[in-house]
C-alpha cells in the first residue's frame, strides 16, 4: 500500500498557501445566515457538515465553503456556509457555480482516453506521431507519459507573470492561445535533477487538448461537451474559453496579497490554463462526472483501469492518467483530481463504493488546517 504524506495530499498550491499564511490582513467576512442543506436524505448523512463548513469560515479559513457528500448507504447532503460577496453579506449558495481549476484535467484526459477507445492514438505513441514539430524531443515522450506528468517537460506557469494561481492585475484579463503557452513552456530547456521521475505540469494538458483537437478536427472544448457534458447531463458545467465571469450564483474569489491588500479575483479570462484549468462547474456537475467517469459509462474497462494505474510522486498523492488518489489516515482511498485557480480551491474525490465528497473553498486570510480538512474527508469516507 502507498503511504501518502498527510500535508502534501491537500496542499494544492504551496506558493499561494505560503502567501496566505505570512499574510497579517484578515477578511471581514459579514455576519451571514448559513445557507440551508439542498437535500439530506438519512440524518447520519448530515451530522457534523455544516459545523465543518461553519468552523472554516469563522476561523477566517474560508470566505465561502460549497460541499456535497454522499456517504455510505447512499445518504446524500449538501451544504454551504459564509457568503459570496463579502460587501453585501450575500449568503453563500450550495449549488453555486466556481471555477475547478485543474480538475479540468480529468476532462481533457477522459477525451483523449475515448479517442484511445476509438483505435485513433495508442498511449504508447510518440508524441511526434500526432503532433510532429511541436514538442522538444516529442520522439522520446508518449502520450501515456504527458498524461501522467511523467514527460518531464517544463511547467510554463512556473515562470513569473504565467499562473492563474497568482494575482496579476489587468493582466489577469489578457487572452492566451495554446501555441503562445507552449512557446513559453519551451523557451529554456526543462531543468530535471537526475532522480526526477514524475513533476507535474500544466504544459503536459496543453498537449493533451492540442492531440485531442488534431485528432478531431475540432475544438477540445467542444469534443468535452459531446463526448462528456452532454451524455452525463452535465448542465451546469462549462468550457469558459475567453469569458472572464461565472454564472450567477457564485461566489466571489478573493486574494490576499503579500502586502496585506485583499483583492476581489472572481473576474479573469482562464485561457492561461486552457485545457489545463479553465472549467467551470458545480459539486453537483462533479459528482455525476465521478459517477459517470469511475462507474464506466464513459471508457471501456480497459482503458478505464489504466487511467487508474496510478504511480507515487512526491507530492502527496499517487497519479494515474489524469487522476489522483489521496489516502486518508483511515486508510481509505479517495480518487478524482484536486483544483486551484486564484480565490477558488476544489475537492472532487470519490470512493469504490460510491462515497463522494465534492468541495469548493474561496479562501480567507489563512489556508484550511490540515486536520480540518482530513477532518471532513474521514466523515465521508472513513
Amino acid at each position: 500500500m502507498i503511504k501518502f504524506s498527510r500535508w502534501r495530499a491537500f496542499a494544492v498550491s504551496g506558493s499561494v498557501a505560503a502567501a496566505l499564511a505570512a499574510s497579517t490582513a484578515i477578511l471581514a467576512v459579514p455576519e451571514a445566515r448559513t445557507a440551508q442543506p439542498q437535500s439530506s436524505r438519512t440524518r447520519s448523512s448530515q451530522d457534523g457538515f455544516q459545523e465543518t463548513l461553519d468552523d472554516l469560515v469563522k476561523s477566517k479559513a474560508a470566505t465561502a465553503v460549497l460541499l456535497r457528500v454522499r456517504t455510505a448507504g447512499g445518504g446524500e447532503w449538501s451544504g454551504a456556509a459564509g457568503v459570496s460577496d463579502v460587501r453585501t453579506g450575500r449568503p453563500a449558495d450550495p449549488a453555486g457555480y466556481f471555477r475547478i481549476g485543474s480538475v479540468t484535467k480529468t476532462f481533457a484526459a477522459t477525451v483523449l482516453l475515448q479517442l484511445v477507445d476509438e483505435g485513433r492514438l495508442r498511449l504508447d505513441d510518440p508524441v511526434a506521431e500526432h503532433l510532429p514539430g511541436v514538442v522538444p524531443d516529442g520522439e522520446r515522450i508518449t502520450v501515456r507519459q504527458v498524461l501522467q506528468h511523467t514527460s518531464l517537460l517544463r511547467d510554463y506557469m512556473s515562470d513569473p507573470g504565467w499562473s492563474t494561481n497568482r494575482w496579476r492585475g489587468a493582466e489577469r484579463f489578457r487572452g492566451y492561445k495554446p501555441d503562445q503557452l507552449l512557446a513559453q513552456a519551451f523557451r529554456t530547456p526543462a531543468q530535471n535533477p537526475p532522480n526526477v521521475t514524475w513533476k507535474y505540469s500544466n504544459t503536459n494538458y496543453v498537449i493533451v487538448g492540442l492531440l485531442i483537437e488534431r485528432l478531431t478536427r475540432r475544438p477540445y472544448g467542444k469534443e468535452v461537451e459531446r463526448r462528456v457534458l452532454h451524455p452525463l447531463r452535465l448542465t451546469q458545467t462549462i468550457v469558459a474559453g475567453d469569458r472572464p465571469g461565472l454564472p450567477l450564483p457564485h461566489a466571489h474569489g478573493y486574494a490576499l496579497l503579500p502586502d496585506g491588500r485583499t483583492v476581489d479575483a472572481t473576474r479573469m479570462n482562464p485561457s492561461l490554463d486552457w485545457a489545463a484549468g479553465e472549467m467551470i462547474s458545480t459539486t453537483r456537475d462533479l459528482g455525476r462526472f465521478l459517477d459517470g467517469l469511475l462507474g464506466g459509462r464513459l471508457l471501456s474497462p480497459a482503458t478505464l483501469a489504466a487511467m487508474r494505474d496510478t504511480r507515487p510522486t512526491d507530492a502527496g498523492f499517487a497519479y494515474g492518467l489524469g487522476l489522483q488518489e489521496f489516502l486518508l489516515p483511515c486508510g481509505k482511498h479517495m480518487i478524482g483530481h484536486s483544483g486551484q485557480l486564484i480565490g477558488y480551491t476544489t475537492y472532487a474525490l470519490r470512493s469504490d463504493d460510491g462515497r463522494q465528497m465534492n468541495l469548493s473553498v474561496n479562501l480567507g486570510s489563512a489556508p484550511p488546517s490540515i486536520d480540518k480538512l482530513y477532518a471532513l474527508a474521514g466523515k465521508v469516507f472513513c
